[in-house]
């Protein structure tokens, strides 16, 4: 019986090539941008998820401050975690993580390798058995033998010891601190939150907090938030206990802090990737966003099966009312027509696992990942088989009731219609435009806020400047400046501490004259020298800069946010104290954007420094080649052991919507996709119509009726049900996109002409498609489609 009915299903397949063809393609598309779109998203959502422990084991967070000036910090004092592992029922490891920026370049033998910022990191020995990396080589109870080892991952162990055992061997840090290798992990998986080449002992880091000179002893210091602090709780132990249990220790060990700093909260691991500290997105919305556009590409992909069934039921009721009276029960035509859509998703299956192999690099280029399609691996079989059995069920069960349904007498007697069902199939029509139509206003409202993010002024002037670290060169900056400057490639030069586009962290140990006692303001510290306003183009609401005169270093800078948050009048000339040094406020800044335009702006003071150890070069276009040269000569005078690198801002700024570029091209392909899927169903409607009105357009015709009065005639339901879709999808996709664009402190305004322009290009794209059959039906000849009659 099933080799009859899958004969049966090919036969009908071969024999109506057009449609099948139409079919095929748009569920080949449909499945294999479906699993795309599904595969990122699984992507997104498995981060930190591989660990054993993932469910018990939480990062913690620290709040500080109130009102507008309230953030929470990713990083909590040291203490937290001996404290907390001590002091603390119900916690049951603590492992503390912090980036080492030490070290830049390390040399083994004549090999030296520079080493990615960020990518150093300090971890206690409990790291690795908290967490599910693997220790290839080594021993995960005592990883570091001494401070002087270092474990690499095995990436870094080809880097630099290509086959040979990496065990043993010593590598130089900066080309004088020696390492010994002690261990080697597997690479850090894609998806983990956690990630580094190089981990190095925690206690070499608590020899640089000894309690002997600025800092407090590593285990005492509750001022510094610099640790990333991960506990694992007893799965019954409650987290908001454990979170203000830890708030009290703080309070009893840092004696005059206000009940509003250092209040500690627990934040699931698994969540640490997809929401900011404070809760707030950090891409759990754009994971919602595409998992809708997943699902509404495959209805799309449906919804064309479906139509093209239903639309040609009238062409098979014959077949079917023939199959009855010679005795077909109903469940076998059921079967019949299910096992034909079986065979026509097998058939699309196939070719969309092609598809999805061989798009895969662009695929992965385009979204900045290193995902995987792997027909062996359980996870892509998961997304998968939701997809299948989804839309199998979704376009299958209506088609085979429907064509299963017909009396037979009726259909010989061609008392079928069909108007029933042009009305659900106008519905489901109405429903694809509608998704279609709300993808191309998302995509349109995504492009414009990046248009705006890139054109918005941000009170600063960051073109043609390039920035490297100063190191020896810092030494002898003076003599470097004046000779640099002689050469007109060189239009200015500066230091700083912090690059004028992201601050390097914020402080709320400051005081002022009139702050009252429970007020806090978290502020961001910049060291600068004298040329730094001038180079930028900051501009001054009141006061001035600094002159480079050594009474400049007890003077201060505000912007006019920090003026407006500490609520100090006429605030030239009063006391500001940064830390423990008392200043004078000599100027106010205008504000400028310092981070991502997500983010309002916060309050920053600047600090003078003859020089600090950034270096900030500003030349022209045309120039910069000449420029870099000029510089690099210095570098290999003075920093000879390290490699030559610089980083012009623009890069670095464009680097911070990374992320906003990457859903913006994907956005532009999926909204692309749709309308193609669409256009394929609208296509093969409108050849539908135009064969089964074959003789009416002929009679119509022949009364005198032209091109463009049966074109018209074709085109207007369609065109109708576009409408209608543009109707609904505008105000929800206006709503979707409102929302998603709350995200930023910055952000476009939506206009009405959005819409319209969404609107009038689904308009354009399917007129377009279903003129081309209503042109070709209104050119035949009427005496061929009459002639029958």
């Amino acid at each position: 019986m099933l080799k009859n009915y899958l004969k049966t299903a090919w036969r009908n397949l071969i024999n109506t090539k057009f449609y099948s063809a139409l079919n095929i393609v748009g569920l080949t598309i449909g499945l294999a941008v479906g699993m795309l779109i599904l595969i990122w998203v699984q992507d997104e959502l498995s981060y930190d998820r591989f660990h054993t422990k993932t469910d018990q084991i939480y990062k913690v967070n620290a709040s500080i401050g109130t009102g507008a000036s309230r953030q929470v910090w990713g990083g909590v004092p040291a203490p937290v975690a001996a404290f907390g592992l001590k002091e603390v029922p119900g916690i049951v490891t603590a492992v503390r993580v912090v980036t080492s920026y030490s070290y830049s370049v390390f040399r083994y033998q004549e090999k030296l390798l520079k080493e990615d910022y960020g990518k150093l990191q300090f971890v206690d020995d409990a790291f690795f058995t908290l967490f599910d990396f693997k220790l290839l080589k080594g021993n995960v109870k005592t990883p570091f033998p001494n401070d002087q080892s270092v474990i690499i991952t095995a990436s870094a162990a080809k880097k630099y010891f290509g086959d040979q055992d990496p065990m043993g061997k010593t590598i130089l840090g900066d080309s004088k601190d020696p390492y010994t290798v002690s261990g080697v992990l597997a690479d850090f998986p894609a998806n983990s939150s956690i990630a580094g080449d190089m981990l190095f002992s925690m206690n070499l880091k608590r020899r640089e907090y000894d309690g002997k000179g600025y800092w407090k002893a590593m285990d005492a210091d509750w001022g510094n938030y610099y640790t990333t602090t991960f506990l694992q709780v007893r799965p019954d132990a409650s987290t908001k206990v454990i979170a203000a249990k830890l708030t009290e220790i703080h309070m009893k060990n840092q004696p005059g802090i206000k009940p509003t700093d250092g209040v500690f909260q627990l934040q699931p691991l698994k969540e640490i990737h997809l929401y900011n500290p404070d809760g707030s997105s950090a891409g759990i919305q754009i994971v919602k966003i595409f998992s809708i556009v997943a699902v509404l590409i495959l209805l799309i992909a449906c919804i064309n099966y479906i139509n093209l069934s239903t639309a040609r039921s009238m062409l098979r009721s014959k077949e079917v009312s023939v199959r009855k009276i010679i005795g077909a029960g109903r469940s076998q035509l059921f079967m019949q027509f299910i096992i034909e859509t079986v065979l026509c998703f097998v058939v699309a299956l196939v070719l969309a696992f092609g598809l999805i192999y061989a798009v895969m690099p662009v695929y992965n280029n385009i979204s900045g990942k290193q995902m995987h399609f792997d027909l062996f691996n359980a996870n892509v079989w998961q997304v998968i088989a939701l997809t299948i059995i989804a839309t199998l069920v979704a376009s299958s069960i209506y088609p085979a009731l429907l064509l299963s349904s017909f009396k037979p007498i009726n259909a010989l007697k061609g008392k079928i219609s069909g108007a029933g069902n042009a009305t659900f199939r106008k519905i489901l029509v109405v429903c694809q435009f509608a998704f279609s139509v709300g993808l191309i206003i998302g995509t349109l409202i995504i492009n414009r806020q990046l248009g705006y993010i890139h054109s918005i002024q941000l009170g600063y002037d960051k073109e043609h400047v390039f920035a490297l670290p100063l190191r020896a060169m810092q030494d002898h900056y003076e003599a470097i400046r004046a000779e640099l400057l002689t050469h007109p490639e060189i239009k200015g030069l500066s230091t700083g501490s912090s690059s004028v586009i992201t601050s390097n962290g914020s402080t709320s140990d400051t005081d002022w004259d009139g702050k009252a006692s429970d007020v806090s303001l978290l502020i961001n510290p910049y060291d600068i020298d004298r040329d730094f306003m001038g180079l930028f183009k900051l501009k001054f609401a009141a006061g001035a800069g600094f002159t480079g005169i050594k009474s400049d270093t007890a003077h201060y800078i505000l912007n006019e946010t920090a003026v407006r948050l500490a609520g100090i009048k006429n605030p030239i000339g009063k006391r500001f104290k940064l830390h423990d040094l008392n200043g004078t406020i000599i100027g106010v800044v205008k504000d400028f954007h310092f981070a991502s335009l997500k983010e309002t702006i916060a309050p920053a003071i600047f600090s003078y420094r003859p020089t600090a150890w950034q270096l900030y070069v500003k030349t022209t276009g045309k120039d910069a080649p000449a420029a870099i040269k000029l510089v690099e000569k210095y570098w290999k005078q003075y920093n000879a052991n390290f490699p030559y690198e610089y980083t012009f801002l623009d890069d670095t700024y464009n680097d911070m919507y990374k992320t906003e570029q990457h859903t913006a091209t994907l956005f532009n392909i999926f909204a692309g996709i749709a309308i193609f899927i669409s256009c394929l169903g609208l296509f093969g409607l409108a050849t539908y119509t135009a064969q089964i009105k074959v003789k009416e357009i002929g009679i119509r015709k022949v009364l005198g009726a032209s091109v463009a009065n049966i074109t018209a005639m074709l085109s207007r339901d369609f065109l109708v049900l576009v409408l209608i879709a543009i109707a609904i999808a505008s105000p929800i996709a206006w709503y979707a996109m409102n929302k998603w664009l709350m995200d930023y402190a910055y952000r476009t305004e939506l206009h009405w002409w959005l819409v319209a322009v969404a609107g009038a290009v689904a308009v354009v794209i399917a007129f377009a498609t279903i003129s081309f059959q209503a042109v070709k039906a209104a050119l035949a000849n009427p005496v061929k489609s009459l002639r029958s009659e």
